[in-house]
């Protein structure tokens, strides 16, 4: 039940997603980053899923052998109350360090290189964003909070996090006053003075205005979104791996167009389905069996690192993509014994999106060939 919930908790943010992106299109008649928002959907999610699986397991372990069992005589509404504050409490400090320590900004600085403000930017982070949240939050377990309200309480402020991602809302009245909101978050991706290192809270916003780190909007200092010198790449494995390097002037495949690309069409669909089959993911794994999960990551994260080359206009990028799109659903579902329907449909579309794509490059390279002879 817990992971039916967690799917369709991620399957409303997509919706969510989906309607803001619709209202910016066609009712605020904005032009929309294609390439940004289909590597916000497409950023490894299921490798991060896979990390924060180990988040969850490491605070089990610590709750169950090293709390110190503090909240045991307090009420269990009081106890809610102070996880979420508490929660909050650490997020803050989290995120401060995030940003002050150079590697930890290593981490954090993929969700700050988009330049687009909206709720897909929201659902983009690194890959190992839990395995550097792990030491802060592990103090609830010395508290004596429960691993179920840890999750809890974590997935109701994200959540709210993802709302502050948004695009639409300019001002939230009141709770303006007490709660971090777009209008606040808006400054925290500001990469323009002084919006630089400002409001860092999660859900309060007290935190921010007891630390001295609380910045308004100004209206006549519009914000400038993302960051200095960003990975020019929209490959999530470069974009999450470049930082550690120090090597993050990558070459910028827009300057450098490759003869055969695939239209926005092809690659926003990829980029769902993916994301699709994330959530089918999460909704099954408490029933696969270990070879199965194995081999469902692997056909979601190949699929990733394609549409990651194909982003970047690489031409191994569609040969890739084909193989991985048609071959790995055929293995899972011939191989596997997963009697699930959703597993066929998802799979099913993955193999036409596939020879969608075949059929896409074959018109391609002849476009390319017959240009070629009418130069001779």
């Amino acid at each position: 039940m817990a992971n039916l919930e967690m799917a369709l908790g991620n399957m409303l943010l997509l919706i969510f997603v989906v309607l803001e992106l619709l209202i910016i299109k066609y009712t605020l008649k904005k032009a929309l980053p294609w390439k940004e928002l289909i590597m916000n959907l497409n950023s490894g999610h299921i490798l991060l899923w896979i990390f924060r699986g180990l988040e969850v397991g490491g605070y089990y372990y610590a709750s169950q052998y090293v709390s110190l069992h503090l909240i045991n005589h307090l009420p269990s509404c009081l106890s809610w109350v102070f996880a979420f504050i508490l929660w909050d409490f650490m997020f803050y400090w989290l995120h401060y360090t995030h940003h002050k320590i150079k590697w930890l900004w290593k981490v954090h600085v993929v969700h700050h290189e988009g330049e687009h403000y909206s709720l897909s930017l929201g659902i983009r982070n690194s890959w190992y964003s839990s395995l550097t949240s792990f030491p802060y939050f592990v103090v609830m377990a010395l508290f004596g909070f429960p691993t179920e309200m840890f999750v809890t309480v974590s997935s109701i402020h994200y959540f709210v996090q993802f709302y502050n991602h948004n695009h639409l809302v300019r001002n939230s009245g009141w709770l303006d006053y007490i709660m971090v909101t777009p209008k606040h978050h808006r400054v925290h991706h500001g990469k323009n003075r002084p919006y630089i290192d400002k409001n860092f809270g999660g859900t309060l916003v007290i935190w921010d205005k007891i630390f001295g780190t609380f910045q308004e909007e100004i209206s006549q200092n519009p914000v400038q979104y993302g960051v200095d010198e960003p990975v020019q790449s929209n490959n999530p494995v470069l974009v999450n791996n470049i930082p550690f390097v120090n090597k993050r002037k990558i070459v910028d495949t827009d300057k450098n167009p490759q003869p055969v690309k695939l239209p926005n069409p092809l690659l926003i669909s990829g980029a769902f389905l993916l994301f699709m089959e994330l959530l089918l993911f999460i909704y099954l794994e408490n029933v696969l069996q270990l070879q199965q999960k194995v081999l469902f990551f692997c056909i979601v994260f190949s699929g990733t690192i394609a549409l990651g080359l194909l982003m970047d206009g690489k031409k191994i990028g569609i040969p890739l993509w084909i193989v991985f799109r048609i071959a790995g659903p055929i293995v899972m579902l011939f191989q596997t014994n997963i009697e699930t329907p959703l597993v066929f449909i998802l799979f099913s579309l993955s193999g036409i999106h596939g020879m969608l794509t075949i059929k896409r490059f074959v018109q391609l390279v002849n476009s390319i060939n017959e240009r070629y002879d009418r130069h001779l």
